[in-house]
């Protein structure tokens, strides 16, 4: 039987196509305020760090100068939808059965994201996918959020020592890897703007289908 590893996934991009979800509440919260609508590519290229980011990163695209009060309202808008509205968000095919295969083979699993912890928690038990994480670190868990490898070395601590793998789809993703020295996995079809073979990754995915088996012969490597 091949070596249990902990296997750390980042949410939006890899097991999440969240950004339809994102792009409407962005378009709810601004127009509440007077502000125009965002395009869902603009939306796109504005997650990855967190949400008080992606925040600051609209405003500026309104040209609105820095204003701490605007961004809270903002911020206090956008996880007041994420904790109730899943309608737009979608799985990536596979993702529930290769979570599960991954847990029976002995693996342990946890969720180390930029998405505030109540959402992430939110959206997790909305797929049924909670069970499947007793480890889940969110961008307002710590002080620190992605790419500081602070959060994802918490998450690996939770779950005790094992070899580790770190599951991502963005750049944001390698370069936290990179900083806590852990191997990173990359899936394809996420929100990365940079080549897949630049990023650094000891293994590249594009199905979720194959993730149990690659992880299965990655294992022995590590």
């Amino acid at each position: 039987m091949a070596e249990a590893l902990n296997l750390v996934f980042d949410l939006d991009g890899t097991l999440i196509d969240s950004v339809p979800q994102i792009h409407a509440a962005a378009n709810i919260v601004f127009s509440a305020r007077g502000l125009p609508g965002i395009s869902q590519e603009a939306t796109r290229d504005f997650v990855g760090n967190g949400l008080g980011v992606l925040v600051s990163r609209s405003m500026r695209h309104f040209g609105l100068k820095p204003d701490p009060a605007l961004h809270a309202e903002l911020m206090a808008g956008f996880i007041s939808i994420y904790e109730q509205a899943f309608d737009l968000t979608t799985l990536y095919p596979a993702v529930s059965t290769a979570l599960a295969d991954l847990a029976q083979a002995g693996h342990q699993l946890a969720i180390c994201t930029n998405k505030p912890l109540g959402a992430t928690r939110a959206v997790l038990r909305h797929f049924g996918l909670d069970a499947l994480f007793p480890v889940v670190i969110g961008g307002d868990s710590l002080p620190h959020r992605k790419p500081d490898p602070a959060p994802l070395w918490a998450a690996l601590q939770a779950l005790g020592p094992r070899n580790a793998l770190f599951i991502g789809d963005s750049e944001v993703d390698a370069e936290t890897a990179r900083a806590a020295e852990i191997p990173f996995v990359l899936f394809s079809g996420g929100y990365r703007k940079a080549a897949p073979e630049t990023m650094g990754a000891r293994m590249i995915f594009d199905d979720h289908a194959t993730l149990p088996r690659l992880i299965h012969e990655l294992a022995p490597s590590l």
